[in-house]
């Protein structure tokens, strides 16, 4: 029992802070609910604050604002084209909120909510449904080329579209599952060797700097994976506009 009690997977447990129950339904406010509340809370004071006092010259705090924005006008250009400024608040959003999200996992006795799998494919799924309803309404029925290669056999074209299909159905469990796993396995490995540090003494310097090495390691993939995903959204955002051939 006792080592249940410190294991690496305990940082990962669900604790009700408010339990509600609607309809049978459990709606709880939970722990990782409330670090969601902080994430958005963070970046919402962060882009207000830097925003509030403009300057031709900009602060330190407004030039991280900039940064951001820039950083994600560029990439949703770069992939989507001028027809993708409509949809940059959502890729704005998305970014912000997976990059928030992650880096407050970081934070001693907090709560990594990207670590769920249930909250990642949360946003795969909203995602793909969004995208597949953009291609619709964007192209009609004719949408449905998107799942035949051009240049393929005649004979061929039944098993390319099952595939072509399988490998579009599997967007959001992939979307998802990257995330949630780099999150998991990166805050288990720092949990594993950061327990190491006082048991062994003096012999505990090489987990504690293999510990900081991780935390490190932890900051760019918080980046990474906030990355990833916002530009996977964008090339599907792109595949339903555009059709490109593949």
């Amino acid at each position: 029992m006792a080592g249940e009690k410190h294991s690496p997977l305990e940082q990962f447990e669900i604790h009700r802070l408010a339990p509600m129950d609607i309809g049978g339904l459990d709606v709880s406010f939970t722990n990782s609910s409330l670090w969601m509340v902080i994430s958005v809370t963070a970046v919402t004071i962060l882009l207000t604050a830097s925003m509030s006092r403009r300057a031709m010259v900009p602060g330190r705090w407004q030039s991280v604002a900039e940064l951001f924005y820039e950083f994600i006008a560029n990439t949703l250009r770069d992939t989507v084209g001028n027809e993708g400024r409509k949809y940059f608040p959502l890729i704005f959003t998305l970014f912000m909120f997976i990059l928030f999200a992650n880096l407050m996992g970081l934070v001693p006795y907090s709560f990594t909510t990207t670590s769920h799998i249930i909250v990642t494919f949360a946003m795969a799924i909203v995602v793909f449904i969004g995208v597949t309803l953009l291609g619709f309404v964007k192209h009609g029925f004719h949408f449905l080329k998107f799942f035949v290669p051009s240049g393929v056999p005649v004979a061929m074209i039944p098993l390319m579209v099952l595939i072509e299909l399988i490998s579009y159905l599997a967007r959001p469990v992939t979307l998802s599952l990257r995330l949630f796993a780099n999150m998991l396995s990166g805050h288990t490995l720092l949990k594993v060797f950061g327990g190491f540090v006082v048991p062994l003494g003096i012999a505990g310097i090489a987990p504690l700097a293999l510990t900081v090495a991780l935390y490190g390691l932890e900051l760019i993939v918080a980046f990474l994976q906030a990355y990833v995903f916002t530009i996977l959204t964008c090339l599907y955002i792109n595949d339903a506009l555009h059709m490109h051939e593949h």
